[in-house]
């Protein structure tokens, strides 16, 4: 029965692609299973606080985008909206391994994903997202669940190989933090002993935050520029662009918080990563136009984000046995 109260569900079209937005008296969360399974919105209704980082290019369909020079870096960015992807097989740049060339942040962000609904009631709404990989030979699948009267969002994801052979991935969930909730000052907390790795180069010609090098003790870090910089205080617009890699949980979490803030909770032990991307408006070239001012804080199998090559070389891949399925539970809520 359609409800207007308590935890309900809508199918709807936005800008051309399905999507489906699970709510309660409290959160409303926007899913794209057309592109990605992408979350588009996270919005805290007390406070009408949207959480997620929105790209000034929108969302756009993969499939109404044709045109350009072929690019395995263009085919993730140009149709990058913002928001929360699911990053799978592979992280972060162009990648080949084992004849398979992987695309900018893998496979199944840029792929249509089916979609059901296994919970309707007043109590939780549920649906189940399913895909599988067309370069290497996996299936995907995650379930979104909203439940009355909380701030949190549950995600259940399932990785299968679907072969007899023994394979290497990467996973990662790209969560995305932008205005209006992201400002200069908010503060991140982790748990104590995290350490920082930062990337081997710079990822904006014009400089970087956190000096090469390390590992170094989160949250103060050599700055580049000399001194010391903290990772646990976001910058000023302009600030250096750069992208460093935590580890050494404990636990998984974090919390990010400015006037409210977020919490989210992953098992570490499958995702022993928390990478952190930050492009505050300093990269002036494509494809950001010094137009973004984003704070990413992202959970991962393994690093850098040199794709899975790279990943496989220095042994932070995750490795899935003959038809072995790995399950991921995480949880995204609102804090005040």
């Amino acid at each position: 029965m359609r409800r207007n109260w308590a935890a309900r569900l809508r199918h709807v079209t936005i800008d051309g692609l399905r999507a489906v937005v699970l709510e309660n008296e409290r959160l409303r969360v926007t899913v794209v299973p057309g592109k990605g399974g992408d979350v588009v919105e996270f919005l805290y209704k007390p406070t009408d606080t949207d959480f997620v980082w929105l790209s000034p290019q929108g969302l756009r369909d993969p499939h109404d985008h044709l045109q350009g020079a072929a690019d395995d870096v263009a085919q993730f960015v140009d149709h990058y909206e913002g928001g929360w992807q699911e990053i799978f097989p592979s992280g972060g740049a162009p990648s080949e391994y084992r004849g398979a060339r992987l695309a900018q942040h893998g496979e199944v962000a840029g792929l249509p994903w089916a979609c059901e609904v296994v919970a309707d009631s007043e109590e939780e709404v549920a649906v189940r997202l399913s895909v599988r990989t067309r370069r290497l030979p996996y299936r995907m699948e995650k379930v979104f669940r909203v439940r009355s009267g909380t701030a949190a969002l549950e995600i259940e994801g399932r990785a299968t190989n679907e072969s007899g052979l023994r394979l290497p991935a990467m996973w990662g969930q790209h969560i995305v933090y932008g205005r209006p909730f992201l400002r200069p000052g908010a503060r991140i907390r982790l748990p104590e002993g995290v350490t920082v790795i930062p990337h081997a180069s710079a990822i904006n010609p014009d400089g970087r935050r956190v000096e090469a090098g390390g590992p170094w003790e989160w949250p103060r870090v050599p700055a580049a520029q000399g001194g010391e910089t903290d990772l646990s205080v976001v910058q000023e617009p302009g600030s250096p662009s750069d992208i460093v890699y935590l580890t050494g949980f404990n636990e998984g979490w974090y919390e990010i918080s400015g006037d409210i803030g977020m919490r989210v909770e992953w098992d570490a032990t499958l995702l022993p990563y928390l990478w952190m991307w930050q492009e505050l408006g300093a990269s002036t070239g494509y494809p950001w136009w010094g137009r973004v001012y984003t704070v990413g804080l992202e959970p991962f199998s393994s690093m850098p984000t040199d794709g899975l090559a790279a990943a496989v070389a220095n042994g932070t891949a995750l490795i899935l046995d003959p038809h072995e399925t790995k399950v991921l539970r995480l949880r995204a809520e609102v804090v005040e």
